[in-house]
């Protein structure tokens, strides 16, 4: 069974030989870092070389950027608008054409057929996007103080995505599309229901089913405690998450309980990594009703931390595999 069938088919809930063994986010740099000292070999760089020196099935993610290329040359500050009248002003430095935008996607489209490698396309979601614009805190009042901003920008990004995934298609067929949204912190979501009806929940009911139609998974990455937010996302057709933070409260059996049939990547504590074989295999105990049952990637919850030896992460992968080999059977 290839990667690529392997992962399409564990996420369908189907039978498969072993699930999937990767690391869906790269590794901190620092990470690296402190790995280069302890002997992962200083020429390895690029992600996929990394993944096979480790043994992992390979898995890359591509971002399709709502920034143009110009962008980059703004002066970059805490906030790039106050309000619509900034909006407006700044959108020549958005949303590129589609050939600008794509022009990259051959190449990863070649990766994907012939080294076997699971591909993944990341957007910016409805409320990462104006995060980057009106900054980190005036982007939460901005959804009461510039209601009509908010709006525009969100359908805005809407019509581009559903260009830009449209011509991605004629290059491109990902195993999944995820979205940055990060609308959690540990306690739970950083908007209320009601917020999250009006303004981004029209953005997914128009994208969602455009991706249903391509066969491709919608997936949402939110750090932080996003039970609640599975049932907000349940109308607009999305049904996979990740990375589910166990430190944040994520308790993944029980969101298994309450969605038999959503799909999940991670939730492995990446806290006790550096705390010895047993806390180690406690972890995947714990995960082990949720791997049996199909639908679910494991992996670590978020990026393994420069905390964690080398020797550390080698026998968490390790007992990964023999755990993926096991849930299988």
């Amino acid at each position: 069974m290839t990667n690529r069938e392997r992962f399409t088919r564990t996420f369908e809930f189907q039978p498969v030989d072993r699930l999937p063994v990767v690391e869906w986010a790269p590794w901190w740099d620092q990470t690296i870092k402190r790995w280069r000292t302890e002997g992962l070999p200083a020429e390895l760089t690029a992600v996929v070389a990394i993944q096979d020196w480790f043994g992992l099935d390979r898995f890359q993610i591509r971002k399709l950027s709502a920034m143009r290329p110009e962008y980059g040359q703004l002066e970059k500050a805490d906030r790039l608008i106050a309000d619509l009248e900034g909006y407006r002003r700044l959108k020549d430095f958005l949303y590129p054409g589609t050939g600008q935008a794509t022009a990259w996607l051959a190449e990863a489209a070649d990766a994907q057929r012939n080294r076997d490698i699971v591909t993944g396309l990341i957007l910016e979601g409805p409320f990462w996007f104006p995060r980057i614009l009106f900054g980190i805190e005036a982007h939460l009042y901005a959804f009461y103080d510039h209601p009509e901003a908010m709006r525009l920008i969100i359908e805005d990004l809407a019509d581009y995505h559903l260009r830009i995934l449209e011509a991605a298609r004629q290059t491109i067929r990902p195993e999944l599309v995820l979205f940055s949204e990060d609308m959690s912190y540990n306690h739970g979501p950083m908007l209320s229901r009601k917020t999250f009806d009006e303004f981004i929940s029209p953005y997914y009911r128009r994208i969602v089913p455009r991706l249903k139609e391509f066969g491709w998974p919608a997936v949402i990455d939110s750090d932080g405690q996003i039970g609640p937010l599975l049932e907000w996302f349940a109308p607009t057709g999305v049904d996979a998450f990740l990375p589910l933070e166990h430190q944040a409260g994520v308790d993944i059996v029980e969101l298994r309980r309450r969605h038999p049939r959503h799909r999940f990547i991670g939730a492995f504590d990446k806290m006790v990594l550096n705390r010895g074989e047993a806390a180690v295999e406690a972890e995947f105990e714990r995960l082990r009703p949720v791997m049996a049952g199909g639908g679910y990637v494991p992996g670590v919850d978020h990026q393994t931390p420069p905390g964690v030896s080398l020797a550390e992460y080698r026998d968490y992968l390790v007992r990964l595999a023999g755990w993926c080999r096991r849930a299988a059977g």
